[in-house]
């Protein structure tokens, strides 16, 4: 072993002889330091025995480190050997303290948005697709120029999201004052948007608290019940309803629309009971005209099949013809100029409701074809969801049971018994479901197809 008393001018002559991967070079003056010399570098090290074994660690380059502080960082590891500590272990635990100390600086200046984005990212597989463009909307930069849905008064670019003037803000500065402060003016301005937002917004904050790594950033008290009943409209339940006399007139003016696809669509609603995305959705794949049934996404159970009924039967076979026809259509289409064409008809096929000019391919915006329906008609103003609506409480004419009208709609079982003893098979739904639509289609002077006049007659067309 090779020990001299360690000076700048012995460490730069001293090398590694060819052929040899590392020499070592001891100091005299602090028996544990060593200068390790390899083909490319040198460095200072330290090497001791502990518990029967031998440690080394590597103290630094010797160009960054003054021969002084090698020496004094030797010593100070031998003191930690002598306790009986291995230094390996202290500066793995000095390192950890480091990163921890940076990770909560850094930490400390993370904004809402950041953390909304890592919120949304770790929510969205328990997310639907509605309520994640939902989250993302509130949070939109807007300015871009507007495109459709401008009412008169509005501006002609998109407005921003309701939370985006929060996203700037730290979240430890996110306190039940600037909460307040950006809540009170949006409840005056928009009530409903509010509302919403603020439930979201709640919903946050109640993330961050249980979060290992934003809690301490977060005032959990931000949101709470008494701001909501101070500031923001007490909520009332919609009532929105059509009333059997009307149903003549409803079924007329939205049988009469010029699009096909707003027509079935809005008829399905009110017969299926289903929700509106629930039924816009829906894919060719979802029918099955042989066994009359539709399985359909649900936000409840994940999914639930219900009777495909006489009437819509009739209106998706109608639906059908048309897409075979587009099918066969989109196959003669080549060139270039006709790419786009392609590119959005193939888009629409796999729809039951479709729209080619939509960028999903499917009916996004139903509402306003049935407003002028309802202005046509005049009736008073109906939203989708009354439609939904409508027919639970149209049902009652018919004497349904309760539990058949909720297991249609999709309502979670209201009782022990629906939940455990009611297992329903879909011929009984079926008998039912026949009914209700039957009585509506009777009371707007339409008749109601025979099961077998709307067995369709159609092949699967392919749109490759």
């Amino acid at each position: 072993m090779q020990r001299e008393r360690l000076t700048p001018d012995r460490i730069r002559r001293f090398s590694c002889a060819e052929g040899v991967k590392q020499a070592f070079l001891w100091d005299t003056e602090a028996p544990r330091l060593a200068v390790r010399a390899t083909a490319g570098a040198k460095s200072f090290v330290f090497e001791a025995k502990l518990h029967r074994q031998t440690i080394r660690m590597t103290i630094g380059d010797v160009r960054a480190w003054n021969l002084d502080d090698a020496r004094a960082e030797a010593r100070r590891l031998q003191t930690l050997v002598d306790q009986g500590i291995d230094p390996r272990e202290e500066r793995a635990v000095r390192m950890a303290e480091i990163t921890t100390r940076r990770e909560k600086a850094e930490t400390a200046e993370l904004t809402v948005g950041e953390v909304w984005d890592a919120y949304v990212e770790a929510r969205t597989p328990k997310w639907g697709a509605r309520h994640l463009r939902n989250h993302m909307a509130m949070v939109k930069a807007g300015g871009a120029p507007r495109t459709r849905g401008r009412r008169k008064g509005e501006p002609n670019v998109v407005q921003p999201g309701p939370l985006h003037d929060l996203l700037s803000l730290k979240l430890s500065d996110l306190d039940a004052k600037a909460v307040r402060e950006w809540l009170e003016p949006l409840a005056e301005r928009a009530p409903t948007t509010a509302a919403q937002t603020y439930r979201a917004l709640r919903a946050f904050i109640g993330w961050c608290a249980a979060s290992e790594k934003f809690a301490a950033l977060t005032h959990a008290d931000a949101c709470s019940r008494r701001m909501a009943s101070d500031v923001l409209p007490k909520a009332k339940p919609k009532t929105d309803c059509m009333q059997r006399e009307q149903l003549a007139l409803w079924f007329e003016k939205v049988r009469a629309l010029a699009n096909p696809v707003h027509s079935a669509y809005l008829q399905a609603l009110l017969l299926t009971g289903a929700r509106r995305e629930e039924l816009a959705s829906l894919r060719w794949t979802d029918v099955d005209f042989k066994w009359k049934s539709l399985s359909i996404r649900d936000k409840v159970e994940g999914e639930r099949t219900i009777p495909l009924t006489p009437y819509v039967a009739s209106l998706l076979i109608n639906l059908k013809r048309r897409h075979d026809a587009e099918a066969k259509r989109v196959r003669t289409l080549h060139g270039s100029d006709q790419e786009k064409e392609k590119e959005r008809a193939v888009r629409a096929l796999p729809w039951v409701f479709s729209s080619p000019t939509a960028a999903s391919g499917r009916l996004q915006e139903p509402r306003i074809a049935h407003n002028k329906a309802l202005t046509a008609a005049g009736l008073p103003q109906l939203s989708l969801h009354g439609l939904r609506r409508s027919f639970g409480t149209l049902s009652e004419w018919v004497e349904v049971p309760a539990g058949i009208v909720a297991q249609l709609m999709g309502h979670k079982p209201s009782a022990i018994a629906e939940k455990h003893y009611r297992q329903r098979p879909l011929d009984l739904l079926r008998m039912w479901h026949t009914k209700i639509e039957g009585w509506m289609l009777e009371q707007a002077g339409i008749q109601q197809p025979k099961s077998d006049e709307v067995a369709p007659s159609l092949r699967v067309v392919s749109s490759a």
